[in-house]
Parts: C-alpha cells; structure tokens; sequence
C-alpha cells in the first residue's frame, strides 16, 4: 500500500465524492474566524428523570434527585447509526487524501458490527468492503451490515480477541478454517492464487485467532486499505478533537461545566475512552472517564470483557477515574425500561446507563455524561429475553412490609455486633415480621464469609431451604450479606441501618448472596451499616 500521498496521487472525485456523500451528514468542526462550530452534533439529553425513575422501577432504588444530573449523548442519532462512524470518517478521510485509497480499492476490516456498518457507507461512493466477522454475532447485526453491498467473510472464532490471544494454538482448526476463509474470498471475486501465497501467515494468524491481524494481511496481498481501528490513532484522535469538545459545548449551553461530569463509556477498542480522557486532561486538568466491561462470561455486541481488554494499544488504565465490570443481565432491565420509553439506545448503552445508576446508588459522584453509542434496532431480538423483570435486588422497608410474607427468612450478618433479644424485637417491628423469622450468623462465620467468599455451612443451614427470599437488616435483597467496617470514622449510632455513600466504601464493600439452580451463591456487591446491637 501507498504510504504517502502527493496532490497527482490523490483521487480526487473519490475525495469529493466523500466530503458531499458521508462527512457533510456527520459531526465535523467547522473553523471560522477563528472560531470553531460544531456541525450536526448528536443529541444531548437529560436522563436524570428516567434514571431515577427506572431506579425505582426495575431496581426499587430509590435514588434522591436533589443535585443530580444525568446526561446521554445519543450517538444513536448520527448517521451510520453509532459512535463508531466519528472514528470511521476521520480515517477513510485521511487515507483517501494520503493517496492511501483510491477508487477500485477494497477494504478489509475484522468488525463486530458498528465500525463495520459505518464502513459500509464507502458503498456508495464505489468503494468495496469486506468484513471479517464472527458467527457469533447477533442475526440483527449481520442483517445491518449486509443492508449496502458490503461483504462478510465469516469466521468460526470470536472477533474481539487481543491480537495472540489464544494460547492452545490448534493448527488443525487453522487449517479448516483457511480453508472455509479461502473459498469465502473465492466466492466473492477475489483471486485465491493471492491467498495461497500468504497461506503459512494465514492459518499462524488463525491458530492464534487474531482476527486484528488477518485483516491487515488480506489488505496487504490484496492490495487494499485496512482502516486498523484497533490501532490507528485517528480513532482515539476523532474522539478527542469532535467528540469531546463538542459534548463540553452541550453542557456548558445547559448552565454547567464539563469539570464537574464524569464520562461513562463501554470499552469496545477504547477510542472513545482514550479521545475523551485526554481530552478532560487536557482542558479540565483531571480524570473523570469511568470505562465499562461486561463480566467474563458475557456476550454484548461490540463490547470487550476486562480480561480481552489487555494488550489492546488504547487500553490505558492510566486514562481512567474507574473501571467497572457489570452484569449485562441486570443491565437488560434498563435496555427494556429505555426502549420502552422511546429512546434509542442499545446493549452497550444500557450497560454504561446500568453502571451510571449503580454509581448514583453509591454515592459515586452526582453529574454524569453516559456515551450512548448505538440504537436498539440491531438487537430488538434481545428483547424478548427481557419481557419479564427478575424481582429487584433491593426493596425499600414500605415495599418489604407490604410483601412480608414473601421471605422466608430475615438474616442478620455482621461480622462483630450481635443483635440480643431487643435488638431482635426492634428488627422484627421495623420489618413486620415475626421474630422466628430472625435468624443471626455467628460472627465467626460472617468473617469467615468475608475473608474467603464462600459460604460457611453454619450460614448454609440457617437460608431457607425452599429458594425462598431472604432479608438482611432493614433493606431487602435476595439473601444480602453484608458488614460494617466504618470507614467514615464514626460508628452508626443511631437505630436505622444507613447507606454510606463516600466513595472509599467502594473498596470495602462486602458480598451479597442470590440463589441459583445450585443453592446461594456469591453475587453483587454493597455496602451496609446497621444499627448498632445495643439500640
């Protein structure tokens, strides 16, 4: 590939085709008189009131709204369909005047689906696109992405891994998948002599499953263009230059500074994350974006767990104020509420909007901007899946007396004060239950618990048998335990349990219990102050 270009090498009416076709419909910065406006910027929106609401709803959070303040920046709304086109349009912009890429050309990109759709639109000025996706992918995002005369290339292995990172490099499964690869390409055109030469490379990349790589090689002996948005730094750039600046402009039109926000953000390849924290460090002098991971073991589109994270060129856990894991399945209850409500969000969206709740809930900060990345139309066939909410995690003490008769058991667990026959009394009136219904962990166990996560027999014995709800002190959750350690300095004294909101509790907080198939098992984590025993 041409790796500069001159004003003879430059294709000019693919050029102005470009500027006419995609850029002119999408965020750009228009500089005049030395100062600089912000063209078609997507929408900022204030969410305060659905989040509270969707708090109490589908959580029984009761979130206080006095000085809080919650943004979205609905990247849904731009065209192409998600945050993804901003980096997309910089760097088909600069390849194209490089001299880079020229009509004829194809392009080659391992997507999981956004930045993939964004490319799509080259269709349109003559370009062709190739995708490398993976089988995983949601039905929905494989029709968006098939909608212009793009082209897949499906693979058998997962297309967001770190470059390299399987370990049990499996040469036979290369050799097959090659094999299904080569005749993919053979179908869509392209000479598979180009392909044999290369084929070594190939199935080492595939062994390896680094997709990333794959298609920097197939641009290469195809003699195409690979935007390489995992490492190229017009990605993190666009975010950092438009992004960024234009949604300081939004806050600032609606009587606030940017200063004073945190920034929430899914990690997909981290451009976003990277572009917006310099960014704030650059012109607010601190860190304030919080990225956002699904755990382990889930699936949501275009987004990465923590541990495929590493090794990616724009994760930085330098660049962050936070970094947060989230269940995805506690978060489809926001994407069902929001949807419901007519806002254009999809399942990374719902996971920062969960983790915007959950830090609201524990005090963590009151102002926050949440990147929405994409709509919901690629995932309406999630939906279903959500039809029917989970019983929330937490109840306030009205809803648990209204529904006493649901829990089986009423669990105190604190790993130093022991509640004595008055302090039973007092917990029982303030619930409405019956002091049968009380049962108290040894504090031995209840540390136990806590040092090691795993749930001591003594405690196993004492949770109901028929998979019934349970209550710690006077919040409700589903088998909740929970300890003080008083981090603020001063014990809670008086005769109602408290949340601490400060945000050193967060290292503190110890373990809830929800039951499974199995029996209890660990789960989220809270932190609770209850009174003390004598009171």
């Amino acid at each position: 590939m041409q790796e500069t270009g001159t004003k003879s090498s430059i294709d000019e009416t693919l050029l102005n085709r470009f500027l006419s076709e995609i850029k002119s419909r999408v965020p750009y910065v228009l500089e005049r008189e030395g100062s600089e406006t912000f063209v078609n910027p997507t929408p900022l929106e204030d969410l305060t009131e659905p989040l509270i609401e969707c708090a109490r709803i589908e959580y029984g959070i009761a979130i206080p709204s006095k000085s809080i303040k919650v943004f979205g920046k609905f990247d849904s709304k731009i065209t192409g369909g998600s945050v993804k086109v901003r980096p997309a349009v910089e760097i088909i912009e600069e390849a194209i005047t490089s001299g880079k890429l020229r009509t004829g050309q194809t392009v080659f990109e391992a997507t999981s689906g956004n930045f993939g759709i964004a490319l799509g639109m080259l269709e349109k000025i003559g370009i062709s696109v190739v995708f490398l996706v993976s089988r995983k992918l949601q039905s929905g995002v494989l029709d968006e992405l098939n909608k212009n005369s793009a082209r897949t290339v499906n693979l058998d292995i997962d297309i967001c891994p770190a470059p390299g990172l399987a370990v049990d490099q499996n040469l036979v499964i290369a050799k097959v998948t090659a094999s299904n690869v080569r005749q993919q390409l053979a179908d869509l055109g392209l000479d598979t002599s180009q392909f044999d030469k290369s084929r070594v490379e190939i199935e080492d990349l595939l062994a390896r499953q680094d997709v990333i790589n794959l298609a920097k090689l197939l641009a290469k002996i195809y003699g195409g263009f690979c935007p390489e948005q995992y490492d190229n730094e017009l990605n993190v750039k666009s975010h950092e230059t438009v992004t960024a600046p234009e949604i300081d402009q939004q806050v600032k039109e609606r009587g606030f500074s940017l200063a004073d926000f945190r920034v929430i953000s899914a990690f997909g390849t981290g451009g976003t994350s990277a572009g917006m924290s310099k960014y704030l460090q650059k012109k607010h002098g601190k860190k304030s974006v919080h990225v956002v991971f699904p755990l382990n073991h889930q699936d949501v589109a275009g987004i990465r767990t923590k541990d495929k994270a590493w090794g990616l060129r724009f994760y930085d856990p330098s660049f962050y104020a936070g970094q947060h894991e989230i269940d995805f399945e506690q978060a489809r209850r926001v994407l069902r509420f929001f949807v419901g409500k007519g806002y254009d969000i999809g399942e990374s969206s719902a996971l920062a909007l969960y983790a915007c709740l959950q830090m609201l809930n524990y005090g963590v900060g009151d102002k926050f901007v949440v990147i929405l990345a994409d709509g919901i139309d690629k995932y309406r066939s999630t939906l279903g899946t959500v039809a029917q909410a989970p019983p929330p995690l937490e109840v306030t003490l009205p809803q648990a007396n209204s529904s006493v008769a649901d829990y089986g058991e009423v669990l105190w667990t604190h790993g130093m004060f022991i509640p004595k026959e008055d302090g039973i009394k007092l917990l029982a009136s303030s619930i409405g239950c019956d002091e049968s219904k009380i049962k108290v962990a040894r504090a031995s166990d209840v540390q136990s618990l806590i040092s090691t996560e795993k749930i001591p027999n003594n405690i196993t014995n004492i949770l109901p048998k028929d998979n019934r709800q349970g209550l710690t002190g006077l919040y409700g959750w589903r088998y909740v335990v929970a300890r003080c350690t008083d981090p603020c300095g001063e014990r809670n004294t008086g005769s109602k349990p408290h949340w601490r909101n400060n945000e050193s509790v967060r290292e503190q907080q110890e373990t809830a219990l929800r039951p499974s198939a199995d029996g209890p098992r660990l789960s989220e984590h809270y932190a609770f102050c209850p009174p003390r025993a004598e009171d």
